[in-house]
């Protein structure tokens, strides 16, 4: 997953089997990219310079800030962006250290960094595992050099697998991404790609579909009529075959993008998608803490400018309802593959399970074979994966 929360939020504590184990997640953004992608909406900017000792010092006092709001320990620590692995490994280091100080680590914490796999971010591999990480993410986005450059990717498909190698070499855990349903990309291709990339071996793959996002520079593109995505049909195509094959394979889908080999999945991810408390910081980035909605200043320049007027980036900080709680919980628990607890969306509502959910939707929605109730446990089927946002909307109050 890239650096920014998906429906404007992330969470962070670990809900597994029904049962409640408390601990936080750290997010840490770095804004800073070398180009922007033109698929890109994320929080994403160009800077010619950038005071790395001043952005050090910042990052740290809104660490700070969000010791004072939160307890440990700190079960996952995830690097996104932007391009972290632009990050000094002596800020990595620093961030990471503090992160202990702090909050604590739980057993066998995990650290995650974003990287581009570009020779300059590989060089940077082995001081980046020094400095802690023990799980780098790489975006590789494609297989095919002509695909790479359609997508606005800095690196060639040599350097990539270059980068792969040498992150499979110094890191623990590996994930890369690829988009795939991209302009005149067939199902078969896509699967062709699909089978070199489980080739590599690695336990985890973040695999999305190509969508237009307003403001970027494909949306430009598509409006002016220069960017055709497949149809309906051969995306669905493509997404049923992707969830097949690696099932196959192995690396089972665990949430809607996201597959890996059992036991590999995401910590960090999924505590966002299991919903609990985890603090974010850095420029754009949000937290959920104590039943409290957190958001950074955007902006590189108004977030430091935040930092040096009070030790912290925060934009807002706004309380929660009981009913806006529930909701996210099940918007997000409901992109899993093991779905969602309905008791404690119910619990997180005040106690009223009607507060939360639409229970004629549901009955509807598994008449229709979209999703399976089994006791608590609401979770989506293959069909209902298909068209997720849907059901969502259905079952959400």
């Amino acid at each position: 997953m890239n650096g920014e929360d998906w429906f404007g939020y992330r969470a962070g504590d670990a809900w597994v089997r029904g049962a409640a184990v408390m601990s936080l997640a750290l997010y840490v953004h770095w804004p800073f990219c070398v180009a922007k992608c033109p698929y890109c909406d994320f929080n994403s900017h160009v800077r010619a310079q950038v005071d790395q000792h001043r952005w050090r010092a910042a990052l740290l006092a809104d660490l700070a800030h969000e010791a004072g709001h939160t307890q440990g320990p700190l079960s996952s620590i995830f690097f996104g962006g932007g391009t972290p692995s632009l990050m000094p490994p002596e800020t990595v280091a620093a961030l990471i250290a503090a992160a202990e100080r702090t909050w604590g680590f739980a057993p066998g914490i995990e650290i995650t960094l974003e990287a581009n796999p570009g020779s300059v971010e590989a060089a940077r591999f082995a001081d980046l595992a020094a400095a802690g990480v023990n799980r780098v993410s790489l975006g590789l986005q494609a297989l095919d050099d002509a695909a790479l450059r359609f997508l606005g990717r800095a690196h060639d498909l040599a350097e990539g697998l270059a980068a792969l190698d040498v992150a499979q070499r110094v890191f623990g855990r590996v994930s890369f991404d690829l988009i795939y349903a991209r302009p005149g990309q067939a199902p078969a291709a896509w699967e062709a790609e699909l089978a070199r990339a489980l080739g590599f071996g690695t336990e985890h793959l973040s695999l999305y579909q190509l969508t237009i996002e307003p403001g970027t520079r494909f949306a430009t593109e598509a409006a002016a009529g220069r960017l055709t995505l497949p149809d309906e049909e051969q995306a669905a195509a493509m997404f049923e075959a992707t969830r097949a094959i690696t099932a196959a394979a192995g690396l089972p889908a665990y949430e809607v993008s996201n597959h890996a080999r059992p036991g590999a999945e995401s910590r960090h991810n999924f505590t966002y998608w299991r919903y609990g408390d985890y603090a974010g910081i850095g420029p754009g980035a949000h937290g959920r803490r104590q039943g409290r909605a957190t958001q950074r200043h955007r902006k590189p320049e108004n977030w430091l400018g935040a930092i040096d007027r009070r030790g912290d980036g925060l934009e807002s900080e706004t309380p929660l309802t009981p009913q806006e709680r529930a909701r996210e919980a099940l918007v997000m628990g409901l992109r899993l593959g093991e779905g969602v607890d309905l008791a404690r969306v119910a619990a997180l509502a005040g106690g009223d399970p009607r507060a939360a959910v639409d229970e004629a939707a549901i009955a509807t929605l598994a008449r229709q074979g979209l999703v399976v109730r089994e006791g608590d446990r609401l979770r989506a089927t293959e069909a209902g994966m298909l068209v997720l946002n849907a059901v969502i909307e259905a079952v959400a109050r």
